[in-house]
């Protein structure tokens, strides 16, 4: 994983970065977990994790993966879903808290016919699916990234 403020870090640090970052009782805290990706000659898939201090800003970190150009979009979603409800797997245990899993898929567009699945599957795994336009993990900061 990296982070523009504490640069490359193993997934177990990124958990106690977290975990002191979000001690603070003053504050509510979201943390999400979002990925997208673009096309060139291979498949750019960025997957973000955000922490949110509400009302006070935030912290997030990323990691990148260069895989097979995937030209079928159906494809290109379940594998960006999969690859975030496998990061929300493993934080979850680490970090006892909810997660929200921010897809970049909407009701508009040509993944619409993918909403109800892609929520179905997340929401059946015991997360909460955040799409267009409140998946602002996926749809922003994993969106800049990938470009």
């Amino acid at each position: 994983m990296y982070s523009k403020t504490y640069g490359k870090v193993s997934v177990e640090k990124m958990v106690e970065i977290i975990k002191d970052y979000t001690s603070d009782i003053n504050y509510q805290y979201k943390i999400s977990i979002g990925t997208d990706s673009q096309n060139t000659n291979l498949t750019k898939v960025v997957l973000v994790v955000a922490i949110h201090r509400v009302g006070k800003g935030g912290i997030f970190f990323y990691d990148i993966k260069n895989v097979k150009k995937i030209k079928n979009l159906h494809q290109k979603i379940y594998f960006e879903a999969a690859w975030s409800l496998e990061m929300a797997t493993k934080l979850e245990i680490d970090l006892r808290c909810d997660l929200e899993i921010h897809t970049d898929i909407g009701k508009l567009g040509k993944t619409s016919i993918l909403v109800n699945e892609i929520m179905g599957w997340i929401n059946s795994s015991g997360f909460v699916c955040k799409i267009k336009p409140e998946a602002y993990c996926a749809s922003c900061i994993a969106d800049r990234i990938s470009k």
